[in-house]
């Protein structure tokens, strides 16, 4: 019989050993006053804001779709997903187009930083809220100086009936 202090320590040598993994280049981001990253080998590129197509029936997150080089790309409003108020855009605004693996979808933030290289010693697992708190997205918490960056899965930041919502969005070419 394994003993409640066992499986405690098991759980935390995974989310220590999954953090020495983490360590690399991110691109950091703002919202709502706070730091993000995003693994830097999802970025496929920054753009500037631009015109975004409303698409009707999809989640209030999404913003819809933007005609990048002739390819139809899915936006949704990041501050929106996480339940954060609205912001006023300026000309900081910017979408950051990520690839999520069978989707490349544009990601609408308050501003974008840096690129910094965060060494896995520096990665703390993301603390636990308990099991009404899903916080399965968030890779770790990057400490830096005297302030904390919260890196992103973006894999996991859809569920996978959103991504599916937003496959067909982005599976037309844009006239």
């Amino acid at each position: 019989m394994t003993s409640v202090g066992t499986i405690a320590n098991q759980a935390v040598s995974s989310a220590e050993s999954k953090t020495h993994e983490l360590g690399g280049k991110y691109l950091s981001f703002r919202l709502a006053g706070e730091e993000y990253g995003l693994e830097i080998l999802k970025v496929r590129e920054i753009i500037g804001l631009m015109e975004i197509t409303p698409v009707p029936c999809t989640p209030s997150f999404v913003l819809g779709v933007i005609n990048l080089r002739g390819k139809v790309i899915p936006v949704t409003d990041l501050r929106s997903k996480f339940r954060m108020a609205p912001a006023e855009r300026t000309g900081q605004t910017c979408i950051i187009v990520v690839d999520m693996g069978l989707l490349e979808m544009g990601i609408l933030v308050d501003s974008v930083s840096e690129v910094r290289n965060i060494s896995s010693e520096a990665i703390e697992a993301p603390p636990n809220f308990g099991t009404e708190v899903k916080t399965d997205f968030i890779l770790g918490m990057g400490k830096l100086a005297d302030r904390v960056t919260i890196l992103l899965d973006i894999n996991k930041i859809l569920t996978s009936e959103e991504i599916n919502t937003l496959q067909p969005l982005s599976a037309k070419k844009a006239a």
